[in-house]
């Protein structure tokens, strides 16, 4: 049968004005121009801010996501643009699913990366279960990536500006919210982009700076906010090398993560000396020589698949993976252990690598995000 009207901009067969868009908007510069876009073009739009913890606490924390000053900001968008928004109160399930997590882990000595569990758990779980309750057709976001139609459905892939690309953040995004999801900036070539649409809607945040540090960690301290969280977490004990000789003392093993090299007190040796591995249970932070943090082999468990076929169909996947945020994708060789675990081989040696990170799939050949797994052992 023909279609009534030719596909949208969102991919639906009927006018804009017929199509309702739940847009989740932080307060941001990104997801105020998604808002203000698709009201623009005529959509059904319905904007909704998570408050995800004390806003009136965050109000002195600059760039900080979702604060006191970010849900006006967002309000006063969709006050301009004319369309509702409202303001829902996350903060026992954002406290339950994230942040409880992340002080659990930083305890255990691992580096977690919690806005991949807030996306994973709120946004694309708890907000888009929202979205629906409110008859939308589908949700929104202004996260930097893209989703294409494949021969099999929705598919993830890169955003077009790769200095942007928010796909370490989203790896974990199920086959069934990306079917609901959509992300009208991941095409843009730049920020720049993105500011001069602000411009265009008349945006007052235009120029806003973006968000650096997560939501609820002022200026980075992460071991102030787990004290906080966990008292009595940072209990002093040994800086020791890998022969268990004591070189130092540390005030807490919250204090340190894998790799690290500075503020280790431990000047006047002949060769820098790296953390290698925290040993929670004894309250030791182990250093040794740099070559000790160069692995091949990377252990990943709680696998998001992504792919067309069962992710344990074949012995082996020849992809690229990225275990760090802030690095590029590396050639290596995925061997999967059963539909959720695997065992990734590096196919060049990379050193730091950290329990509690992440580890994202990547296609050799296209833009295409396969998914990825969390590293759940040290090293």
């Amino acid at each position: 049968m023909p279609l009534d009207h030719p596909l949208n901009s969102l991919g639906f067969a009927k006018p804009p004005s017929q199509t309702r868009v739940v847009v989740a908007m932080s307060g941001g510069v990104d997801s105020s121009v998604v808002a203000a876009q698709l009201a623009e073009e005529g959509y059904d739009v319905v904007g909704v801010t998570l408050q995800l913890y004390d806003h009136g606490a965050a109000l002195a924390k600059k760039g900080a996501c979702c604060a006191g000053r970010d849900i006006h900001d967002a309000r006063r968008v969709a006050e301009d643009m004319g369309f509702p928004h409202y303001v829902l109160d996350y903060e026992n399930t954002f406290r339950e699913a994230v942040i409880d997590e992340f002080a659990d882990s930083y305890l255990a000595g691992a580096t977690p990366v919690p806005c991949i569990r807030c996306n994973e758990r709120v946004k694309f779980k708890d907000l888009l279960e929202t979205a629906k309750d409110l008859d939308a057709d589908c949700m929104a976001t202004g996260h930097y990536i893209q989703r294409k139609m494949g021969a099999r459905g929705a598919e993830l892939h890169c955003a077009e500006d790769a200095n942007r690309d928010q796909s370490y953040f989203l790896f974990s995004t199920k086959p069934e919210q990306l079917d609901y999801l959509r992300f009208p900036l991941g095409h843009l070539p730049s920020k720049d982009a993105t500011r001069e649409l602000a411009r265009k809607y008349g945006l007052a945040l235009a120029d806003k700076p973006d968000s650096q540090d997560i939501c609820f960690v002022p200026n980075g301290n992460y071991a102030a906010v787990i004290e906080k969280l966990r008292p009595g977490a940072a209990e002093p004990g040994d800086i020791v090398d890998t022969d268990g000789s004591v070189l130092a003392q540390h005030r807490g093993v919250i204090h340190y993560t894998i790799g690290q090299r500075r503020g280790l007190g431990i000047g006047g040796l002949a060769d820098p000396l790296y953390v290698v591995k925290l040993d929670v249970d004894k309250k030791h932070v182990i250093v040794g020589p740099k070559e000790m943090l160069t692995t091949r082999t990377v252990p990943v468990r709680e696998i998001n698949w992504l792919g067309d076929d069962a992710f344990d169909a074949v012995a082996e996947r020849h992809i690229s993976v990225k275990i760090r945020s802030t690095k590029p994708p590396m050639e290596a060789i995925v061997r999967p252990l059963s539909a959720t675990t695997a065992e990734i081989e590096l196919l060049t040696p990379e050193e730091g690598v950290a329990p509690g990170q992440a580890c994202v799939f990547y296609d050799n050949d296209s833009s295409r995000i396969f998914g990825g797994g969390w590293i759940w052992r040290g090293y």
